[in-house]
């Protein structure tokens, strides 16, 4: 009895890591998806708006779920007096912080580190141009991820549960 409430257990195991790995590759697209309309309104509040950097980072986060919502808001917070982070340090820092808990790759925290370093140390039509680029390259990354997702997400559920059937197979 003990031997079967452990295999059951192991092949559980198998089964949720199967999962996970599965839903990550399926909040991949949506996250980039979500950071790139984030991109596209925080072009809209600087050209149009006219909008603080720190409070247009706000205002976004307002408007965006988590984790990107932490991290834009803590990008804004790092901003303020109280902290006095210029926006390239304040948006690295939270990179460093809440990084790890999207779904996204090190391609787009370059991406956003890159811009990092315009925003807020040029002029309005060049910060401008640069969230333009970089909402391109999340573009080509985001249909780059779609396309892991069609192949790998069904093969990680399955790879999941099979390898948790082959180390029952193994113990027992």
């Amino acid at each position: 009895m003990l031997k079967l409430v452990g295999a059951v257990l192991v092949l559980g195991a198998g089964t949720l890591a199967g999962f996970f790995q599965a839903q990550q590759f399926a909040a991949r697209p949506r996250q980039l998806r979500e950071l790139i309309l984030a991109l596209q309104r925080l072009e809209t509040e600087i050209s149009y708006g006219l909008t603080p950097l720190p409070d247009a980072l706000e205002r976004i986060s307002a408007s965006l779920r988590e984790p990107l919502k932490s991290l834009f808001g803590s990008a804004a917070l790092y901003m303020r007096p109280d902290y006095g982070l210029s926006a390239q340090d304040s948006i690295r820092k939270a990179l460093g912080e809440y990084w790890r808990r999207t779904s996204m790759r090190s391609a787009e925290r370059e991406v956003l580190e890159q811009l990092s370093s315009v925003l807020g140390t040029s002029d309005r039509q060049d910060q401008i141009k640069h969230i333009a680029l970089a909402a391109l390259q999340l573009k080509h990354e985001e249909a780059a991820a779609r396309d892991d997702q069609v192949k790998y997400e069904k093969m990680s559920k399955s790879l999941g549960l099979l390898i948790g059937a082959l180390i029952v197979i193994l113990i027992f």
